[in-house]
């Protein structure tokens, strides 16, 4: 008996066909059904002729699903002895397969008797309803279906470890993500699947947390009690963050690895962040922990390291984290980076902006480039110096704000430069000021630079405050030119910084003339012809004519001497 219902089942193997729902007048000739199509056997008497109908969108009706799922039920339930269970859950939740049983008889009455007269004749690769009512789509599924089977009967492993999971509190239609990342786990042999659950147990788990956590990870299966992910539980567990906490974060439909996330714990207690901090904003933000399992925030703190921020200001910065998505925060982020390069904005510039308003740029929106650009009347040039200058500024131009015009660049020049002199204490509206806006030239920004530059040389800021009233005119030089003016009066006059406060002029004269006159004044020194000491400040500050006189014609051969040193410091550059 048995050897001839196994030879029947091979007769219907060998008749089945890839093409009869697509189009039942061809001849049923094919041996065998590639993976992810529908099987039957020939039973040409079902087709000898056509069935009547008297509405032809009846199959379209509302009842025609309903009706197919019945004979669905049916015929899994009563024909081929699948729990009821189980053969209930197939039939609802198999759209895709349901819908291509309901094609077959389009403009047709009665779904119900038809399919169940067909399912009675032509059986069907079960493995396809059943891999659909796990929640997986026909393309997900595809590689999955066996070459040589049809029932499911026949895999008895799958249906004893998809019970196992049943059982357990798993949702039937999350089984499919976890046949899906982990496929072994259902060739575990009898009792294996159980073992594994109840060694989570051990750890004090719950039933519905665990059920949960093998649908977010499902390779938590694979091989013995898994380190990492215990690791994770008793550093959450040691900032008094329990289980159920962490259950009601978990989100099935993504998957979870534990061992980013342990990474991510470890990264923030190297930024000095104590246990009690850190289990606080986990509670705040749980996001950075769990969103991409916690490859977002190991990205930001990436970022901010690598624009120079220390392991002190992070710690800082992620306490006061505001409340948004982490994964919005990252792509606001991303899209202030992308604007800062279109603006052509420098890399330590926008490293500058990223270390000091990292909270803000993560947490506005901004409207794309060319639209800023557009409201705004600017090029790019002027924005950048702009946002240099207001960093604080692009929160305005978030999507939702209303974006204002920039103010004139001769009026934000004057705003500027007068903001300057107050700061280094010009009393404002006095004469004095307004001597010092008609010396200067140049953007404030480029004033504030310049005056940096004396402050980071060595110079007392009150000294070089005092400097500034007294001349003007020094931040009228770029910086090349100022470091370069401060190198050439201490490496090679050998002259102390000092120098300059007492004679704030040097500023205005070049290094050609101070070398040439220097040359010259030691050279008369040398000859025995100038006695006692002249003050460096007057040797540089002598006009050309009263030089020539004393220093230069006053001696025989001083005018040879003087085109000689004249053609050698000439020629020198």
């Amino acid at each position: 008996m048995i050897d001839l219902q196994k030879r029947r089942i091979a007769s219907i193997l060998g008749r089945v066909s890839s093409k009869f729902f697509e189009n039942p007048k061809k001849s049923l000739k094919i041996a065998f059904l590639p993976t992810g199509s529908f099987y039957f056997a020939q039973t040409p008497r079902l087709f000898s002729k056509s069935l009547p109908f008297s509405n032809e969108n009846a199959s379209k009706s509302p009842f025609a699903g309903k009706e197919a799922q019945a004979a669905m039920l049916e015929y899994l339930h009563l024909t081929r002895n699948l729990p009821f269970m189980d053969a209930e859950h197939m039939s609802k939740n198999s759209p895709h397969f349901v819908e291509k049983l309901i094609e077959r008889f389009e403009n047709q009455l009665d779904i119900q008797r038809l399919i169940a007269r067909f399912l009675r004749y032509h059986p069907i690769n079960e493995f396809e309803p059943f891999f659909e009512s796990l929640g997986l789509k026909p393309c997900e599924y595809s590689p999955f279906l066996p070459l040589n089977l049809m029932f499911l009967s026949d895999d008895e492993l799958l249906l004893e470890n998809y019970h196992v999971l049943c059982n357990y509190g798993v949702a039937r239609n999350k089984i499919g993500k976890i046949l899906k990342e982990a496929r072994e786990v259902f060739q575990f042999d009898v009792g294996v699947f159980q073992s594994k659950l109840h060694a989570y147990e051990m750890l004090g788990l719950s039933q519905s947390f665990i059920s949960k956590v093998i649908v977010c990870s499902p390779y938590l299966l694979i091989g013995d009690v898994n380190t990492e992910f215990v690791e994770v539980l008793e550093i959450l567990k040691s900032m008094e963050i329990e289980s159920c906490w962490i259950e009601e974060h978990l989100l099935e439909q993504e998957t979870f690895n534990w061992s980013m996330m342990l990474r991510c714990l470890r990264s923030f207690r190297n930024l000095g962040c104590s246990d009690e901090q850190l289990g606080g904003l986990i509670r705040q933000h749980p996001g950075l922990l769990f969103e991409g399992s916690g490859s977002i925030a190991l990205t930001m703190i990436g970022l901010l390291l690598k624009f120079g921020s220390t392991r002190n200001e992070l710690c800082s910065i992620f306490l006061q984290f505001p409340q948004i998505e982490v994964r919005k925060f990252l792509l606001n982020l991303n899209q202030c980076l992308l604007f800062l390069f279109e603006i052509k904005m420098k890399v330590d510039e926008i490293g500058k902006i990223l270390r000091c308003h990292f909270l803000l740029v993560g947490s506005c929106t901004l409207k794309k480039t060319n639209t800023i650009l557009i409201y705004l009347n600017v090029g790019k040039k002027r924005l950048c110096e702009y946002i240099q200058e207001n960093p604080l500024e692009l929160k305005k131009l978030a999507l939702g704000s209303r974006v204002g015009r920039l103010p004139a660049e001769k009026e934000r020049s004057q705003l500027l430069r007068t903001k300057f002199l107050l700061d280094v204490g010009y009393i404002e509206n006095s004469n004095e000021m307004a001597k010092a806006l008609k010396h200067f030239r140049g953007r404030g920004a480029e004033l504030q630079e310049r005056f940096d530059c004396l402050v980071n040389a060595g110079l007392d800021r009150k000294d070089v405050c005092e400097m500034i009233r007294v001349s003007p005119q020094i931040l009228n030089m770029k910086k090349d030119v100022i470091k370069s003016k401060i190198d050439f009066l201490v490496n090679y006059l050998g002259y102390p910084l000092s120098f300059l406060v007492s004679f704030p002029s040097y500023f205005n004269y070049t290094e050609e003339r101070i070398k040439l006159r220097f040359l010259m004044y030691n050279w008369l020194k040398d000859e025995g012809w100038i006695e006692g000491r002249l003050a460096s400040s007057t040797l540089i500050a002598y006009s050309n004519k009263i030089f020539m006189q004393q220093f230069v014609n006053s001696h025989p051969k001083g005018p040879e001497v003087w085109q000689t040193f004249k053609k050698q410091i000439y020629s020198e550059e």
